[in-house]
């Protein structure tokens, strides 16, 4: 069945419609694959840093400004629910990946840009490494999407000589391979490491690759997806938001349902005769980089109240695709975000629930009312007490959330929510 057809024929009501007969008669079903959220990890922000990140200023807003709704002044069209906030702060990690867990989330795939300090890569490899820390507790799984682009930045800053490039390269992957690869929650596909490349923009050929990988041990040559096409040494490609479609002649700035259509079938179609592919899934594209003089306008995917995420969704869970993924947990900077927002709540996390529960899980049994348990859990660890026995406290429901306990999680939340009244700052 082709699902955009409907949609442009009839709206998203019919389109839905039609997709709970298939539900009721058993067809349309995939075999069950991973579902992975896009994550990414350079936030950086007060009071758990001393200063504001580039990612919430964007060098033109200023989060210690409030405006009249009462929101931070930040580089986004939407807000955190808990704020903007610092992607090293443990308590903001474990809400995170709690949130996941409770929204049928699989892993994470965290868009990766080196070990190096130039810039701010150091800091964001910092803090992919507390990420993993908080998923591993939470049983996720974990992938990175490598920016090669970066290699050309440090070529254009004077830091890296453009002679010296592959063996740069070659030199992270042997770091990824010796703090990534070999943990046993990293994502495995025909057991070889999933790795992706947001690309590539540099490493073009796929002959620089074959090197750049030669070093790995051989169980540690990466299943390797690159964007929209692939490389011949790589296992397949994943889709994204094809926002310069919204650029085209009539388009108009904005991404039609038409043109998305056919941008999806066309990678589906070439996906058909890969190894594997990666369909991705995303609930809107609203930019803030105009606003804040970083580029030009970049086009507009609206929300349509959640149907786009819906239809996203349902496809990337029925189709042939390998993995699936979200675009994305947290690019507050082009509006692609699921975590919960002052201005959406928890509604796509409920929509990722509905889908895991219709095409992956039948017996998936959380709802959009459960997801509540890590907002409770995160505002009692800005609070007070923080005696180690109150702290161990925390730790068990933590576990119990984990472990899908939620009866005695909720108890355990409601006797400490009685006895805390004090709040403490996020950092100690």
């Amino acid at each position: 069945m082709n699902f955009f057809h409907q949609f442009k024929q009839h709206g998203f009501r019919v389109l839905l419609g039609s997709l709970g007969v298939l539900l009721a008669t058993g067809v349309g079903f995939a075999a069950s694959k991973p579902l992975l959220v896009y994550y990414m990890p350079w936030y950086v922000a007060k009071p758990y840093s001393d200063n504001w990140g580039w990612h919430w200023t964007m060098n033109h807003f200023n989060p210690d400004v409030t405006d009249a709704s009462g929101e931070k002044q930040i580089a986004s069209w939407y807000h955190p629910l808990i704020g903007p906030y610092d992607s090293a702060d443990p308590v903001v990690l474990e809400y995170h990946v709690l949130l996941m867990k409770l929204a049928g989330i699989d892993g994470v795939i965290v868009d990766w840009y080196g070990r190096e300090s130039h810039l701010d890569y150091g800091i964001n490899n910092e803090r992919t490494a507390a990420l993993f820390k908080l998923t591993r507790k939470a049983g996720l799984k974990f992938a990175l999407c490598y920016e090669d682009r970066t290699v050309l930045q440090q070529i254009n800053d004077g830091v890296l000589a453009a002679t010296n490039a592959i063996r740069h390269a070659q030199q992270t992957m042997l770091y990824v391979q010796s703090n990534y690869f070999g943990d046993p929650s990293y994502l495995q596909l025909s057991n070889r490491p999933v790795l992706l490349n947001f690309g590539p923009q540099f490493f073009k050929a796929n002959e620089q690759w074959e090197q750049i990988f030669s070093v790995l041990e051989a169980t540690n040559r990466p299943a390797f997806f690159t964007e929209d096409n692939r490389l011949p040494l790589g296992m397949g490609a994943f889709n994204w938001p094809p926002m310069w479609l919204s650029l085209a002649p009539g388009a108009r700035g904005v991404l039609s349902v038409t043109a998305l259509e056919n941008y999806l079938a066309n990678f589906e179609q070439n996906g058909s005769g890969w190894p594997a592919f990666i369909s991705s899934a995303f609930p809107r594209f609203h930019d803030i980089y105009q606003p804040a003089g970083v580029r030009d306008y970049w086009g507009y995917l609206g929300d349509r109240k959640g149907e786009v995420l819906r239809m996203t969704l349902s496809r990337a869970l029925t189709n042939n695709s390998a993995l699936a993924q979200i675009v994305t947990w947290n690019d507050f900077g082009e509006g692609t975000v699921v975590e919960p927002t002052t201005e959406y709540g928890y509604r796509d996390l409920g929509i990722i629930q509905d889908a895991r529960r219709a095409y992956l899980d039948s017996r998936f049994p959380l709802r959009t009312n459960d997801l509540g348990l890590a907002m409770r859990l995160y505002q009692l660890r800005r609070t007070g007490p923080a005696d180690a026995k109150t702290l161990a406290e925390l730790d068990q429901i933590f576990a119990e959330i984990v472990a899908l306990d939620l009866v005695t999680a909720e108890r355990r939340l409601n006797q400490l929510e009685s006895q805390t009244t004090q709040p403490r700052p996020p950092k100690q």
